[in-house]
């Protein structure tokens, strides 16, 4: 009885945490652009008419975003379709007109099991040339969870990725290791003379932060020159992070969320020294799984405020950031009863969501 108890009151503590929520459905439109046989977990604008779209259990096709007529690429590699592994994201590069390379996180098998990998290749016709393995990462766990695997890209010529703590706390304290943490790379894949580990024979030199479970959005904002990123909590406790150089983000030695088996707060407590605290904190869950920062003429009044989909409470969710530092949440799209697992914005404003059913979905006004 009292486990009960003390279960109740928890779940009572952790609702008051979603006071600033609202929802509207009201003015945007929903459309379906085409249907994939498996998860759509990343998608990269080529331009306002072709998307690449990665497949989780190993496929990417090639959309016309008019049409929604699908173009498979050839010549992927293996991927590891376990659990949470696959084929992860796919980003074209920033100077795409000019090197025609697209990046690429899947799950790599190794003999040690598998790994959050980042790739590159180019696209010729339907075929995907010159494949590159840019870093295979120290992260192989004997579980199949928690790769991370979202990418984006600075203003100054380097890819950022993701990689969670593969299912075990401690690697995210761990800095022997690439897991539970956010990659920086210089485009071909050499580690950035300016990596804040750099000079550390110890450390991970391609790490830029650490203390993450399993962050798996990822947007860099050239405007201001800040990167985010959100990340999956345990039971309650999701994060929007504001991502700095060298910096611990705290997982497991503190967090917002409980033990999926009670209601027991994991880590230490919410904060402490020497450890970042999140911009935003989701309890309950909403299961965040990317996130852009829109900046569009269609929903203009969105401009400034972050978009991440959301999986477990399965809706679009828009945060705005007050200059205070509070927040201001609105869910979208709870009608659709869709665990959203990506996003892209056009340059139009129009945005593209995945759906874990397959779909790819365009949102415009009514």
């Amino acid at each position: 009885m009292r486990y009960w108890i003390m279960l109740f009151i928890s779940l009572l503590s952790l609702n008051g945490y979603a006071t600033d929520v609202s929802s509207d459905d009201q003015h945007l439109n929903v459309t379906q652009v085409a249907k994939f046989n498996g998860i759509p977990w990343g998608i990269s604008l080529l331009d306002d008419q072709f998307a690449i779209v990665t497949i989780k259990q190993g496929e990417a096709y090639k959309v016309d975003l008019s049409s929604g007529k699908k173009q498979a690429l050839n010549n992927l590699p293996k991927v590891d379709n376990r659990g949470q592994g696959g084929l992860l994201d796919v980003a074209k590069s920033p100077n795409y007109g000019q090197d025609g390379w697209l990046y690429f996180t899947y799950s790599k098998p190794t003999e040690a099991g598998s790994v959050t990998s980042l790739a590159r290749a180019q696209l010729n016709n339907n075929h995907l040339i010159h494949w590159q393995d840019l870093l295979v990462s120290q992260s192989a766990s004997s579980t199949s969870k928690h790769y991370g695997g979202r990418i984006t890209f600075d203003d100054q010529q380097h890819v950022f990725f993701s990689i969670g703590d593969r299912g075990v706390r401690k690697n995210a304290q761990d800095l022997g290791n690439h897991a539970g943490s956010i990659i920086r790379l210089n485009l071909d894949g050499k580690v950035p003379a300016d990596n804040p580990f750099v000079s550390h024979a110890n450390i991970r030199n391609e790490i830029w932060s650490y203390g993450h479970r399993n962050p798996q959005g990822l947007f860099y904002d050239n405007n201001t020159h800040t990167l985010w990123s959100n990340e999956h909590g345990p039971r309650g406790g999701d994060e929007i992070n504001l991502i700095r150089p060298g910096a611990n983000y705290g997982w497991p030695i503190v967090s917002y969320g409980k033990e999926y088996w009670g209601p027991v707060s994991v880590g230490e407590g919410t904060e402490k020294d020497g450890i970042n605290s999140p911009i935003k904190v989701y309890i309950p869950s909403i299961a965040p799984s990317s996130l852009i920062k829109y900046d569009g003429l269609l929903f203009s009044n969105w401009n400034g405020d972050f978009l991440s989909t959301a999986l477990a409470l399965r809706h679009l969710n828009k945060i705005h950031i007050e200059k205070d530092g509070s927040t201001q949440e609105t869910r979208y799209l709870e009608d659709l009863n869709e665990r959203l697992r990506c996003i892209a914005q056009d340059t139009q404003g129009i945005l593209y969501l995945g759906t874990d059913s397959g779909k790819l979905l365009k949102v415009t006004l009514q």
